[in-house]
Formats: structure tokens, C-alpha cells, sequence
């Protein structure tokens, strides 16, 4: 059975997709409800759970220790992929805490690992570690004399290890302790299945040897990012799915709720939130794992993103659920619930932001490079040698070479494209850029050839499409209507069958660059007798030809790149129909893919985090003002990620519609934030425009930037579709 996209985690290699389903399948098998439901009632909590011996037996706390030190060395992306199949059970016991301090002693260079990691590893042992304030640390015989006192440590109260914080001149560092030197104190935790305890160390004397060296308090912190935020990966998996799933089966006012659009679009924004927690744990346990210059920013990202949105998805959970959600009995608490423990764990969100501020005002950036496997380098001589003969063309030559060469569209079949697989066309895409050739800029066209490629005639893919990959043919799309908008179905413009052809009536609206057009995409209803989607067929159109008036409308900006455009007995033969009559619908929806797609990246013209990171180092920013600067890089690099992401499963075959639609409606929501954010930071004077300064370009940015949540798709129509493709909800 086909999985759905909100079930795909974290991993996205075949090894760590099987790890997760293994360790799925085992949790659900293993970890019962009965089991669960036993350690919310006793509100006590053992050492170990009845299932720990089960659960150790997986071999899966030594996956992050590396070898020499007697674990697995898989890395931390691998203890992610089966943390977030654990935490959909929301399960009780000390494993977490356990392969959190696995994780920690095995990153560091100190006699102390190989002294506790074989109990941790094989179970006999359990270990916690400490994120406040760091202990006082006084030198004393050769060693340390620890003093002071932690709240809320997770799983401190049956661990027989514990990580903590320590000051030293040097700056803060980590030392191990034993509970047996310690005073614990169970506290009272608001996660009812894991709890939490108070550490006192009253002079505690350890041996230089307990000092985790190589390791830095912001380390510490990045690991625990990734583990504790894969767990909570795991805890949104399950409130969205739950929450989907109940939103598909409670009827009320005689249809599910999932119809209702306030619903849909709440469960949408988890899945949203899902796909940006999953793409920013991913990217930062990645980061650790190959020992990036960049890796505790990445961690800090996964940081701000997460814990918030884990709450946030485990509340909409309840809120779905409405009565029943609020309920001792029913489940959904003890997500929230383990979501805001781990939340406060990680620290203030203040904090976690202005960590991100300070490293990207400090000049840090973490790019998404792709790693691509060694076939990519396989094919990349041969394009390179051919790009090359390119290089010493003249302009026109050039473009004339791109098009018949199929290096403008590459994924389409020969000639028109190369027939190229998703690993060729990142390589071609690679190596046009390192070559610095321009390619032609098609607009609309990208999306003309598209369907005039997979379903017009040979004589209209010789007459349109080369011409058009050649960068001789501008396009216009002649689809959205006064009254239909984004219902391209409900669409009124008619075709009436004539001799030779057929004569077209009506109005278009929303048309970009119609007044400088040669041909033009249009749909029209030539059969007004069957259903919506049927009917239509697909026509371009000569913008020469007689009977059509096009007028420009002005936009907010002043600007006008939209157009109306008009319709009265325009003529269009027979052999300018596209694929078949009243099948127009199939032919429209290979645009309209494209077009998701293609808008699903961050564009040049609108704000971005460059315009943002130069304002604000410009400026002088409130606390207020730095932590929302933090937001901002964190939200838009998740955003990158997402992208990487979505190419990574294109070469694994994955079906990316729904994840596009993600990404679209989260890149042209940062553009505006973003312009928002410059345009009231700089008060009275963001009121105005002054040449060469910044509010000269952010009051463009800003109103130019408000229409990006509607074309293409308005966020209420993406929210629409990833509700119902991504989550099966059902349509209105």
C-alpha cells in the first residue's frame, strides 16, 4: 500500500526508509496502548518499561556512537530517521534521554566515553543530560569540585549517568557524573509519561578525565536539536495524521468536517509544518554527521523551527478533535504534552532566535548543496565537452543551439528536450551555470511548450515549440476569467464549432505580458452540456489575429504586467487545437503542474534573506527586531531545504506534487514577511521613498510582493490542494 506524503520521514535513502518502517512496525507491535495508558495512570515512572528488553534488542542505542567507540557509526541522521518511528508512540522509558547522552559522549575526545558507553549501549545503564545554567566549577586535586543545582533534567530521575553543565575559565563545558554523588528530585513534569527531575551536586569532587573534551557547550546544544526535535518529529507525524484522519471520518452538519474549509486548511498548516520540521532536523543532523564548518547554525535553525511547530500541530490536533481532543482519555495531550516539554528543554525561543540573528549577522550561511550520488560525475564530462562548444557561439547562434540542442527544457523527450532523468537535468543545470551561458528567458512559454510537447501536433511542436526553445516566441496564458479565477472549471468563455475552426467569445483577466505577446495558451467550454471538467478544450492562439482587444491593468505598484484581455468571434482553426475536443481539461492540468513547480522556488524579484541580512546590519535593531531577523533566516532557510529536498525525491522516484505546493506557498509568504519586517522597522521613514535607501527598495518589494500569495494559486487554493492531495481529506 502506496504511503502517504505525510508518512514520509526524515530519511530518504532505501536504508533509511526500511530503518523506519523496521522500527514502525516494531513500536506499533511493541509499544502498546495498554502499555501506555498503564504509565499515565500510575503517574510513577520505572526504570525501565515493559518493553525496554524488546526495545534493546533493535540495536538501536549505539546507532550515533561511532565504532571505535563501540557503536555503529551511523550518525546522527540515522538515530533521527528512527527516533521520529518512535515518537509517533509516545513512549514512556529512558531511551531518548539514553541515546541523547550516547550521542554527546561519543561526539567527544575524553577517557569518560569508553568508561560509560558499553552500559549505555547495551542497555544495563541510562544516562540524562542537563541544558541549563552551568554548575560552578572549583579546581581541586587534579580535578573539579562541582556545586549547584538543575531543574527539569529529562530522565534524571532514574538515570545512572548524567551529562552537566559546567563553568570553567575557558568558557562552559561538560563533565560526567554519577547519580550516586548527586541528590535527584523527581519533579512534578507536564509530560506525564517522561519524567523530569531536580540534580544537586554539593561539592562533588570528579577527576579531570570526567571533563568532555573537544566538545562545546553550543555542540551539546546542536545534538540535543537534533535528537530531541527528531522525537518531535515524530510526535507531529502522529498529530497529523490523527488529526487528518478524524477530520475524514466526523460528520457534522451531514458532511465530514474535512470539507469545511477552516478544517482543511488547519490540518494543510500542520502538514506545512511537518514538511518544514522534517527538511531542518534532517539538514542539521546531515550537518553534524559530515562535521560541517556550518553545523551548530543548522542545528540553531532546527532549533527556532521545531519545537514551536510541535506545540503548534499538537494544539491544532486537540482543536481538531474539538470535545473528544480535550479528553484525560483521548491521546492527543500526551503529544502536546511531551511537545511542550521538549520545547522547554531546548531553551527560549528568544534565545534560540537571537542564536540565528548573531551567526547570520556574523556573516554565517549554510547553502544547500546537493550531494548527489557518483552516477552524477559519470555523466557530467560529456555535458560539460558539449556545453562548451556553446560557450564560443555568438548570442543569437547560442540561443538558436540551446533550443535545438533540448538544453533549455532538458527533462522533455528528444528533440525538444534531452529525455533527461532528474540526476541529468541537476547536472545540466549545474554545468550551464559554471559555463555562464544565458538561457533564454520563455515566461509563460516554459509552460506552452510543456503541453504542446505532450499532446499537440508534429505540425505544432515544429511550428511552436522549437521556435519557442529557440527564444523566438513570447506567450501569454489566456485561462483565469472574471468569474472563475482559480476555478478554471467554471470557466465561460465559448467555442463554437464553425467551418474550419472555431469562433471564440468571451473575456480573460490576470493575462501577464498579453500586450507583448505572439501566441497564447486559452481554454474554452466547447461543449456547454457536460460537466465541468469535461467540455474544454485546449486551443492556442495567434495574438495577431482579429477580434482580440487587450488592456493593460495597473496594479498596485503603478506598473501593469497584467492585462485583460477580450474576446469577440476570434477565429482559431481546427489545427490549433491541442490534443483532443473537450479534453482540454488534461491538457490545461500539464500547465498548471508545471507552473506549481516552477513557482515553487524563491524569486529574485521579490525580498529576500540577502536584502534582509544587509538591512539589518545597517540598522539598529531592538531585541525585538533581532529575534524576529532570526525567525526570518530560520523560516527561509527551511525553505531552501525544502527545495533540496524536493529534488532528492525526484531522484528517488518520490511523487513531489504536493510537496512543491508547500514549498511555492512558503517562499512567496518570506518575500512578504520579509518586506514587512524592513518596511516597520523603519518607521515614519518606511512611510516614504528615498533614493538609495532602503525603503526605497523595500516599499517596492512590499506592494510588489502582495500579489504573490495569489497567482499562480492564491495560499487559500495551495492550502486547498495540500489538504486534500497530501492528506486525503476530502473535497468540498
Amino acid at each position: 500500500m502506496a504511503r502517504n506524503a505525510y508518512e514520509l520521514g526524515l530519511g530518504l535513502s532505501e536504508e533509511h526508509t526500511a530503518l523506519a518502517d523496521s522500527v514502525r512496525s516494531f513500536a506499533e507491535r511493541t509499544i502498546t496502548t495498554e502499555q501506555v495508558r498503564s504509565a499515565v495512570e500510575s503517574r510513577t515512572e520505572d526504570k525501565f518499561p515493559e518493553f525496554w528488553t524488546a526495545l534493546v534488542g533493535q540495536d538501536l542505542l549505539g546507532l550515533a556512537v561511532p565504532e571505535e567507540q563501540g557503536g555503529h557509526g551511523a550518525g546522527l541522521l540515522t538515530l533521527a530517521v528512527a527516533l521520529e518511528a518512535l515518537g509517533r508512540t509516545v513512549s514512556p522509558g529512558p531511551f531518548v534521554p539514553t541515546v541523547l547522552a550516547s550521542a554527546v559522549l561519543g561526539a567527544a575526545d575524553s577517557k569518560a566515553g569508553p568508561e560509560f558507553l558499553p552500559g549505555l549501549i547495551d542497555g544495563s545503564r541510562t544516562a540524562a543530560v542537563a541544558l541549563g545554567a552551568p554548575l560552578t566549577a572549583e579546581s581541586s586535586d587534579g580535578g573539579y569540585k562541582i556545586t549547584g543545582a538543575l531543574d527539569g533534567v529529562l530522565g534524571g530521575e532514574h538515570a545512572d549517568v548524567l551529562l552537566v553543565p559546567i563553568q570553567l575559565p575557558e568558557g562552559v563545558r561538560y563533565a560526567v557524573l554519577e547519580s550516586s554523588a548527586v541528590a535527584i528530585t523527581v519533579q512534578d513534569s507536564i509530560d506525564v509519561l517522561r519524567g523530569s527531575a531536580r540534580i544537586e551536586a554539593d561539592n562533588v569532587q570528579i577527576s579531570a578525565e570526567r571533563i568532555l573534551d573537544g566538545l562545546t557547550e553550543a555542540r551539546v546544544r546542536s545534538i540535543a536539536a537534533v535528537v530531541l526535535g527528531a522525537e518531535d518529529v515524530g510526535v507531529m507525524s502522529w498529530c497529523v495524521s490523527t488529526a487528518s484522519e478524524y477530520a475524514k471520518t466526523r460528520v457534522q452538519f451531514g458532511r465530514p468536517i474535512g470539507q469545511f474549509q477552516g478544517v482543511k486548511h488547519k490540518c494543510a498548516q500542520m502538514g506545512i509544518a511537518l514538511e518544514q520540521a522534517r527538511a531542518v532536523v534532517w539538514d542539521a543532523a546531515s550537518a553534524l554527521d559530515k562535521g560541517d564548518d556550518t553545523a551548530d547554525f543548522a542545528a540553531d535553525i532546527a532549533a527556532v523551527i521545531v519545537p514551536d511547530a510541535a506545540v503548534q500541530v499538537a494544539q491544532d490536533c486537540v482543536q481538531v478533535h474539538g470535545g473528544i481532543g480535550f479528553t484525560w482519555e483521548h491521546d492527543a495531550h500526551l503529544y502536546y504534552r511531551r511537545a511542550l516539554s521538549i520545547r522547554g528543554i531546548l531553551g527560549t525561543r528568544e534565545d534560540r532566535a537571537n542564536r540565528v540573528a548573531q551567526q547570520a549577522l556574523d556573516g554565517v550561511s549554510r547553502a544547500s548543496v546537493l550531494e548527489l550520488p557518483p552516477e552524477a560525475e559519470e555523466i557530467r564530462g560529456g555535458i560539460a565537452a558539449e556545453l562548451a562548444k556553446l560557450v564560443e557561439l555568438d548570442e543569437d547562434d547560442q540561443l538558436i543551439a540551446l533550443g535545438d540542442g533540448g538544453w533549455v527544457q532538458p527533462h522533455l523527450p528528444k528533440p525538444y528536450g534531452r529525455s533527461a532523468a532528474p540526476l541529468e537535468q541537476i547536472v545540466i543545470s549545474q554545468e550551464i551555470k559554471a559555463a555562464g551561458i544565458s538561457m533564454p528567458q520563455l515566461l509563460m512559454g516554459t509552460w506552452a511548450v510543456q503541453a504542446v510537447v505532450a499532446h499537440g501536433s508534429d505540425k505544432q511542436k515544429q511550428e511552436l515549440a522549437i521556435p519557442t526553445l529557440q527564444g523566438e516566441l513570447v506567450w501569454c496564458q489566456l485561462f483565469s476569467e472574471p468569474g472563475a479565477g482559480s476555478d478554471l472549471a467554471s470557466l465561460s468563455t465559448k467555442a463554437e464549432k464553425v467551418d474550419g475552426g472555431w469562433k471564440i467569445t468571451g473575456q480573460k483577466i490576470w493575462t501577464t505580458v498579453a500586450q507583448f505577446s505572439d501566441w497564447a495558451m486559452l481554454i474554452a467550454r466547447t461543449d456547454a452540456t457536460k460537466p465541468k471538467h469535461q467540455g474544454i478544450t485546449y486551443f492556442v492562439l495567434d495574438m495577431s489575429t482579429p477580434g482580440i482587444t487587450v488592456r493593460p491593468l495597473r496594479e498596485m505598484t503603478g506598473s501593469a504586467l497584467f492585462n485583460e484581455v477580450f474576446l469577440d468571434d476570434v477565429f482559431i482553426p481546427d489545427e490549433n487545437v491541442v490534443g483532443e475536443v473537450n479534453d482540454g481539461w488534461n491538457v490545461a492540468r500539464t500547465t498548471l503542474a508545471g507552473e506549481r513547480v516552477a513557482l515553487s522556488q524563491k524569486m529574485e524579484a521579490y525580498a529576500s534573506d540577502s536584502d534582509l541580512l544587509k538591512f539589518a546590519k545597517s540598522a539598529d535593531l531592538s531585541p525585538i527586531g533581532r529575534y524576529r531577523v532570526g525567525e526570518l533566516v530560520a523560516e527561509s532557510q527551511a525553505i531552501d531545504l525544502i527545495g533540496s529536498r524536493v529534488v532528492l525525491k525526484q531522484l528517488s522516484g518520490i511523487d513531489v506534487s504536493t510537496t512543491s505546493s508547500v514549498g511555492k506557498l512558503l517562499a512567496m509568504k518570506i518575500s512578504q514577511s520579509i518586506a514587512e519586517f524592513v518596511v516597520a522597522e523603519l518607521g515614519a521613514a518606511g512611510a516614504v521613498s528615498i533614493p538609495g535607501q532602503p525603503s526605497d527598495k523595500a516599499m517596492e518589494q512590499l506592494i510588489s510582493g502582495r500579489a504573490t500569495t495569489i497567482y499562480g494559486g492564491t495560499t487559500e487554493v495551495q492550502l486547498n490542494v495540500i489538504g486534500e492531495r497530501m492528506l486525503g481529506l476530502p473535497r468540498d
